[in-house]
């Protein structure tokens, strides 16, 4: 049953899913060529960058910083499952509203004002990105 997922997660991801995987694939023939080694994060491949974060998700990939904790994995991995529901509608719906938060969200950080924001999953994508992490990859 394990294996029918894996199969199920990369068919959909490589098809449905082809705008953000495609994107990712990108993003990792890059880093490989840097000379960062791929990971696997079920059935995710990952890369870790630098140090102190977070991380981002292209579709069936995710690249974190490299003291990435086991829940900053398993948030982009919901965010991999997002993308086989959206699909096309991926960087429009959550990837680029996520992008914009964490920028302002950072910006906001460095001007001392951190305690003026709500939780980070306190908007829809990012608690349910978290939420699907937690439940399909524990």
């Amino acid at each position: 049953m394990k294996t029918v997922k894996v199969i199920l997660f990369w068919l959909l991801s490589l098809t449905w899913g082809a705008v953000m995987t495609l994107c990712g694939a990108v993003v990792a023939l890059a880093l490989m060529v840097t000379g960062h080694r791929p990971r696997r994060f079920h059935c995710l491949v990952y890369f870790e960058v630098g140090s102190g974060w977070g991380g981002f998700e292209l579709g069936a990939f995710f690249v974190v910083c490299r003291d990435a904790g086991l829940s900053t994995k398993q948030h982009e991995s919901g965010h991999g499952i997002q993308n086989l529901i959206f699909g096309p509608f991926m960087p429009f719906v959550v990837s680029i509203p996520s992008a914009i938060r964490y920028w302002y969200r950072y910006a906001k950080e460095k001007r001392g004002l951190a305690h003026t924001l709500p939780p980070y999953d306190a908007i829809w994508f990012e608690g349910w990105a978290t939420r699907l992490g937690k439940k399909y990859f524990n």
